[in-house]
């Protein structure tokens, strides 16, 4: 009878311990995860749907402004210099279109004065340097560089304007790292065995 006591005390106190031990594996598995949260608030300045337009506007009313109002300062000597190169074509290609074109109106009015009937000291020469049909082919070519020349600056002109629109949009543009899809590698290794999971997080 002692024994069948002792056996059954054995055993009780066994079976304490066991679920004992189960409670602690199960309070082990009931651990709460770890709830990440972003605790730096940005606040972004609100998008100006006009910027574009004005920054636009400020470059046709002087080429380069638009530029300064984007904050590309380093764009402006660009713009200045490239508008000055086709500026200065176009002044001298005109120059010499005038040059040219006043000479043959001098002999078409009968007269020897012009500039290629003359040597570099001024000398009178008895035939001029350049033909009547060279003073032509030299009129067509200086008026069709000029021409070039006026079309070139008027895009660069133009070129001017697009890109400070184009930079007003691209300096308000979203690329904020939210609106981006990242993985999110974890390891958790609270249940054995270990494992690695996956989590792709999009944030609004």
């Amino acid at each position: 009878m002692t024994n069948k006591l002792l056996i059954t005390v054995l055993l009780s106190i066994l079976f304490a311990f066991t679920m004992q031990a189960q409670d602690k594996d199960n309070e082990k598995e009931r651990v709460p995860q770890i709830i990440e949260t972003d605790t730096i608030i940005e606040i972004k300045k609100p998008i100006d749907p006009l910027r574009p337009a004005k920054a636009a506007f400020y470059s046709a009313i002087l080429p380069g402004l638009g530029q300064a109002y984007n904050k590309k300062y380093w764009k402006i000597p660009i713009v200045f210099g490239a508008l000055g190169t086709g500026i200065y074509f176009y002044i001298d290609n005109n120059n010499e279109y005038n040059r040219y074109r006043d000479a043959y109106k001098s002999r078409l009015a009968g007269f020897e004065t012009d500039e290629f009937y003359f040597s570099a000291d001024g000398t009178k020469l008895e035939s001029p340097r350049v033909t009547d049909d060279g003073l032509r082919r030299a009129q067509k070519l200086f008026r069709r560089n000029k021409e070039v020349s006026l079309l070139v600056t008027a895009a660069i002109y133009a070129l001017n304007i697009i890109d400070a629109n184009v930079d007003a949009h691209l300096t308000q543009y979203n690329v904020d790292e939210n609106l981006s899809l990242s993985p999110h590698f974890k390891i958790r290794d609270v249940i054995a065995p270990s494992h690695v999971g996956l989590t792709l997080n999009f944030k609004f």
